[in-house]
């Protein structure tokens, strides 16, 4: 059994930065535990980074998001130390512009995992996202996000990406 666990934008400035949130800190812990578990399994890990330009605000993401974040380069684009420290040189990394990594979706589809799990932030935006583009690259592969291992800044919202992705035979673990 092929196994992957993929960490969505764990960066600085989704936790405690331009556009960290409090709940953003839940987190941590259970993608810490998560990637602890994989290595000891001796599954893939891999990463995205939301990674934007000085430009940004003349993107329309920046138009729609007017808030300067993950600039290459600075601290806010870097992952979060606590899960840095977990994170191998050799674990791929998938720099995006946008809310889903096209390169993600390339090397997913090149891979025959029997199950996919994702965690991280933003789970109405990043993390819907890439579970959407891994899903129609392996529509035969079981993924899954556990519940306890992403977050929103907007409770409501993070509900109803919930909903979609299950909608979408993605399987929700521990939705309370």
């Amino acid at each position: 059994m092929s196994k992957c666990l993929i960490v969505v934008d764990m960066q600085n400035d989704f936790i405690d930065g331009a556009l960290g949130f409090e709940a953003a800190k839940e987190v941590i812990e259970p993608i810490k535990q998560k990637i602890r578990l994989y290595r000891q399994q001796h599954h893939d890990i891999l990463f995205t980074k939301d990674t934007h330009r000085n430009d940004y605000l003349n993107t329309i993401e920046g138009e729609n998001l007017p808030v300067k974040h993950c600039i290459e380069g600075t601290k806010g684009h870097a992952i979060h130390d606590e899960i840095e420290a977990l994170k191998k040189d050799d674990d791929p990394v998938f720099k995006k512009e946008t809310f889903a990594s096209h390169d993600l979706a390339r090397h997913m589809k090149k891979q025959s995992y029997t199950e996919v799990e994702l965690c991280g932030l933003v789970s109405n935006i990043c993390v819907i996202s890439n579970a959407i583009i891994v899903k129609s690259v392996l529509p035969n592969t079981k993924i899954f996000i556990d519940a306890r291992a992403t977050r929103s800044f907007d409770a409501d919202m993070h509900e109803k990406a919930l909903d979609v992705l299950e909608g979408l035979h993605i399987e929700i673990k521990n939705r309370s």
